[in-house]
């Protein structure tokens, strides 16, 4: 069986940076959550022309693909809209993350990066969890600079992500990313090393 190693934190907190940090580190596969999506939402996907019927055509971008921006204006803001998209997304999430996940070799390690880990019911089948933290402006500025979304669009995003204290009580290991990129990657290659010891 391969070990899974769970990655989760609020949005913009850096977990990606960090994923990409245990790749280098040994480990056999990065699987993100949100760019499972990103392939989800592409033209031609069914989970596209279901979005479509549920939310209008207006969330389709040129391509016929989903227009996530478009789709956030409608959803971010309206927790019953939200509740709503979720129910559709995250079965096909799910499907697709769990064969990504099946395919890892025996005793490799893969990375599991979720914002909803713990709320998806993915923790068990997890050797770690990881949770990561950032301090709030920081996610704001990320989210405005990267993603080119206004303050009041970013404010939406985070205002929408589950609270993050819950997380904290049940990882394995806590990750600050609110310093260097030096002291992050001392963080996490500490804790990948007390994560492999704890395999064995």
């Amino acid at each position: 069986m391969p070990h899974i190693l769970g990655l989760t934190g609020n949005i913009a907190s850096g977990k990606t940076t960090i994923g990409l940090l245990l790749l280098e580190l040994g480990a056999h596969t990065y699987c993100d959550a949100d760019l499972v999506v990103h392939e989800l939402y592409l033209p031609g996907q069914p989970l596209v022309a279901e979005l479509a019927r549920e939310f209008g055509p207006s969330i389709l971008d040129a391509d016929g693909g989903v227009d996530r921006r478009a789709l956030g204006a409608i959803v971010f803001g309206d927790h019953q809209r939200l509740r709503t998209l979720e129910g559709i997304v995250h079965p096909a999430v799910q499907q697709a993350l769990l064969e990504r996940l099946r395919a890892i070799p025996d005793e490799e390690i893969g990375v599991f990066d979720a914002i909803k880990l713990f709320e998806s019911g993915y923790a068990p089948m997890c050797q770690g969890v990881w949770v990561v933290t950032c301090p709030p402006e920081t996610q704001l500025q990320r989210l405005m600079e990267r993603r080119g979304l206004t303050r009041a669009e970013a404010e939406a995003r985070m205002a929408a992500q589950p609270p993050i204290e819950p997380k904290l009580a049940q990882a394995t290991e806590v990750i600050h990313n609110d310093g260097s990129f030096d002291d992050l990657r001392a963080q996490v290659t500490a804790a990948w090393d007390r994560f492999k010891a704890s395999l064995t």
